[in-house]
C-alpha cells in the first residue's frame, strides 16, 4: 500500500477507499517508508566489503588440491577407477 501512495497515481482518498484504510494511516506509512527506505535498500553508497585474505584462500586451495591428489592416488591403488574428468 505505501508503494501505491508513493507512485501517486491515485489520491489518498482513492487509496483509502480501495484498501479500506484511513488516509491518515496511508500518509504515515508513506512517510515512514520514505524515511527508512535507505536502511532497507541502501543509501546509494556501497558498503565497504570485507577484505578477503587471498593468500589464505590460495593456501587453502593448495592444501585441498594436495589432499585430493593423495586420495585419488590411494583410490587408484585399490584397483578401482576414478572418474572426475581427468
Amino acid at each position: 500500500m505505501p508503494i501505491e501512495a508513493i507512485k501517486e497515481r491515485h489520491t489518498l482518498a482513492e487509496l483509502a477507499e480501495k484498501f479500506n484504510v484511513s488516509g491518515v494511516m496511508i500518509s504515515r506509512w508513506k512517510k515512514e517508508f520514505l524515511e527508512n527506505s535507505s536502511k532497507a535498500f541502501g543509501d546509494g553508497a556501497p558498503e565497504r566489503e570485507k577484505e578477503v585474505d587471498s593468500e589464505k584462500l590460495y593456501a587453502q586451495i593448495g592444501q585441498l588440491k594436495v589432499e585430493n591428489d593423495f586420495l585419488k592416488k590411494s583410490f587408484k591403488r585399490t584397483g578401482l577407477s576414478w572418474k572426475d574428468g581427468n
